[in-house]
C-alpha cells in the first residue's frame, strides 16, 4: 500500500478509482475539487478494506467513483457495496482529456473523482450477485459454445465441399444433424489417403459439434429456469425466449432499481432518439450507444413479430403507407417493445422494480 499526504477532517470527500487487475490507485478530493492524497492498494478485501479505512480519515461520508465496475472493478464495487458506500460507475476519460493532461494511474483516478464532483458520472452500477447474475454467467458460456458449434458446422460443410468424389457424395446435402451423425462415426484408419484425411477432420469436427449441442442443451435448460423464475410475465410475451429474456435481464441487472424511468431503460437498450440539432435544423437520430446484446434481443423480438403477430403487422402496414422505411419502423416497434417490456417487469411481484415508484 502506498499513500501520500494526511488526513484531513471533511464533510464529505470523493475518492475516484483507477481499477487494473492487481492494483487499484485511488485519488480523494474535497467537496471544491482539492486534492486530498492518493492511494494505491492490492485488489484483495484486505486491500479494499485499507481504502474505506483510508477515505473515512478524511470524512465519514464519502462516495467513491469506480472505472470498470463490470470487469476490474467488480470485486471493489461488491465490497463498497456492502459496506454501504455510495459508488458511482464512472467511464473511461476521453481521448481528448488525456492527450492535454497524459496517462497515469493517479490522472486516472483523479479524472474519476473530479467526474463524479461535476455530476458527469451519475449511473450506479449493476449488481450482479443474484439470479440475473446467475443468468449472465451462463450466457457467457452459451454465447461461446454457439460461436464454436456454428464454427465447426461451417468447417466440416467446407470439408465436404472438397473431399474426395466419393466421400461428397455420400456426404452433401444431408440436414445438419444426419450430416453430424454420419461423419462422427467414419473410421479414417491410417492417414496414408486424401480421403482418410478427410473422414478424420469430419469425425474430429463432427464430435465436437455433438458435443457443443449437449452442452448448449445444458445451459439452455438452466437459462430457461432461471428466467421463469426471474421474470415469468416476461417469457410469456411473444416473441421472448430463453435467451432474449436472459439478454433483456442481464442488461437491467440484479438492481434495476437504479433504472429511473422506462425513458432510461430505453436509452440502456440504445433504443432512445438522440438529439442532432443544429442552426435552423430540428431532428433526432439513431442511439447507437447502450447494450448491444440487448438491442439485438429486441431486434428478434420484432422479427419474431412481423411474422406472426397481426398488430405488429398492421403497424408495419400503417407505418409503410406513412412513408417510413422498414428500418425505421423497426426502430420505432424496438421503442413500443422496451416499453412493454419495462411494464412487464414492474408488474412482477418479485421483481426489484416493482417495488420502484411510478416514474
Amino acid at each position: 500500500m502506498t499513500s501520500v499526504s494526511m488526513p484531513q477532517v471533511n464533510d464529505r470527500v470523493i475518492v475516484g478509482v483507477d481499477t487494473h487487475a492487481d492494483i487499484h490507485v485511488a485519488v480523494a478530493l474535497d467537496p471544491v475539487g482539492r486534492m486530498l492524497g492518493h492511494l494505491e492498494i492490492v485488489t484483495t478485501p484486505r486491500g479494499y478494506g485499507q481504502l474505506l479505512g483510508w477515505a473515512h480519515g478524511y470524512a465519514a461520508e464519502v462516495a467513491f467513483g469506480v472505472e470498470g465496475t463490470g470487469s476490474y472493478g467488480a470485486g471493489l464495487a461488491r465490497y463498497l457495496n456492502e459496506a454501504g458506500c455510495s459508488v458511482i460507475e464512472v467511464s473511461r476519460p476521453n481521448r481528448q482529456i488525456r492527450r492535454q493532461r497524459g496517462k497515469s494511474d493517479p490522472i486516472d483516478a483523479e479524472a474519476a473523482a473530479r467526474s463524479v464532483l461535476s455530476g458527469e458520472a451519475s449511473c450506479v452500477p449493476k449488481a450482479d450477485q443474484a439470479q440475473v447474475g446467475m443468468i449472465g454467467t451462463l450466457r457467457i458460456a452459451r454465447r461461446s459454445a454457439q460461436k464454436m458449434r456454428t464454427q465447426a458446422l461451417n468447417q466440416m460443410r467446407a470439408v465436404v465441399v472438397t473431399a474426395p468424389d466419393d466421400l461428397r457424395h455420400h456426404l452433401r446435402g444431408l440436414p445438419v444433424a444426419r450430416l453430424a451423425a454420419i461423419s462422427a462415426a467414419l473410421r479414417p484408419g491410417a492417414i496414408t489417403t486424401p480421403a482418410a484425411a478427410a473422414k478424420m477432420t469430419l469425425r474430429c469436427l463432427a464430435t465436437r459439434y455433438q458435443a457443443l449441442t449437449s452442452e448448449l442443451q445444458v445451459l439452455d435448460t438452466e437459462l430457461a429456469r432461471l428466467t421463469l423464475e426471474v421474470a415469468p410475465a416476461l417469457s410469456e410475451l411473444k416473441g421472448v425466449g430463453p435467451d432474449v429474456a436472459g439478454a433483456l435481464l442481464v442488461a437491467a441487472g440484479d438492481n434495476p432499481e437504479r433504472l429511473r424511468s422506462e425513458a432510461a431503460f430505453a436509452s440502456l437498450c440504445g433504443v432512445s432518439p438522440v438529439p442532432a440539432s443544429s442552426g435552423k435544423t430540428n431532428r433526432h437520430r439513431l442511439n447507437r450507444g447502450g447494450d448491444r446484446i440487448a438491442n439485438n434481443a429486441l431486434w428478434r423480438i420484432v422479427m419474431v413479430r412481423l411474422t406472426c403477430d397481426q398488430r405488429t403487422q398492421q403497424y408495419m402496414a400503417r407505418r409503410t403507407t406513412e412513408g417510413l422505411s422498414r428500418r425505421e419502423i423497426i426502430r420505432c416497434l424496438k421503442r413500443y417493445i422496451v416499453r412493454e417490456v419495462y411494464c412487464t417487469l414492474r408488474a412482477t411481484p418479485t421483481h426489484p422494480l416493482s417495488l420502484v415508484d411510478n416514474p
